[in-house]
């Protein structure tokens, strides 16, 4: 299988520049990264990649079972670190795609240098002495209400997940990036983020680490960031000065500049 074609492999950056794995999250693609992306692509080697079902994906390589786990998302990542034989990489992942670079940099430990998460969170559902910002009604009705009309459930939670209400072009954008992907691999996707628990799986992060949070975040609130920190032995924790859940898109020269400032220090 042409790996490239069915992740829709880009490549951007000075071709023996340390090199940067960039994974979006749920409903999104690459293009999420596009305004950070000329900051990163000065000093780095930028990889971007669609996860199957997602964006320009062959959608021929979807597998209901395969991606109904985060480790189908995690050999994606693999198989693209594979095919393009990168090392060294840091991973940087959007949302549930902080913990698919937990499970994939413990897969192939030989090609993970550092890992950077924008906006994580390894259990979006409460639990005994833990808060993840939902409880297990509020989740089994969000995906409720996804999987009886996914693009009305786009357009309404859409601006919710992506906040700063005094720019509704963000929220329309991913309301726009939600209603291109095929809904019935989205209901696959929603139901592997938002019922996954990767807690255990963060205490075997052996990597430098940066946790990347949002002063205001609907689906990742203040105290997972701290959490996850706390979990990842070494780790560093940085609150942006954004709102929302994707500040890639809100706070792009923020963004960039903190992934720029802890690859410069970790080397």
């Amino acid at each position: 299988m042409d790996i490239r074609r069915r992740n829709n492999v880009t490549v951007s950056g000075p071709a023996d520049g340390p090199v940067l794995l960039l994974a979006h999250g749920f409903g999104c693609d690459q293009n999420m990264w596009r305004l950070v992306l000329p900051a990163l692509a000065r000093r780095f080697r930028v990889v971007l990649f669609d996860y199957v079902g997602s964006g320009r994906s062959d959608p021929s390589a979807w597998d209901e079972r395969r991606y109904s786990a985060l480790d189908g998302y995690a050999r994606d990542v693999l198989e693209v670190v594979a095919e393009l034989d990168l090392r060294d990489v840091t991973f940087v992942g959007h949302s549930v795609s902080a913990m698919v670079g937990v499970l994939a940099a413990a897969e192939a430990p030989d090609r993970f240098s550092r890992l950077v998460m924008v906006a994580p969170s390894p259990r979006y559902i409460d639990d005994d002495g833990y808060r993840g910002g939902f409880s297990a009604e509020e989740i089994d009705e969000l995906l409720q209400s996804l999987e009886a009309n996914y693009l009305g459930w786009s357009a309404s939670m859409a601006p919710v997940i992506m906040g700063n209400a005094d720019r509704p072009e963000l929220g329309q954008e991913l309301a726009a990036s939600f209603c291109a992907t095929d809904p019935d691999m989205a209901r696959v996707f929603a139901r592997t983020t938002f019922l996954s628990d990767s807690r255990e799986d963060l205490k075997a992060v052996a990597v430098p680490t940066l946790v990347l949070e949002c002063s205001q975040d609907l689906i990742a609130p203040r105290g997972v960031g701290a959490y996850v920190r706390d979990a990842i032995p070494g780790s560093r924790l940085v609150t942006l000065d954004a709102a929302g859940h994707c500040p890639q898109l809100s706070a792009p020269q923020a963004t960039a500049g903190a992934i720029t400032d802890f690859l410069a220090g970790s080397r």
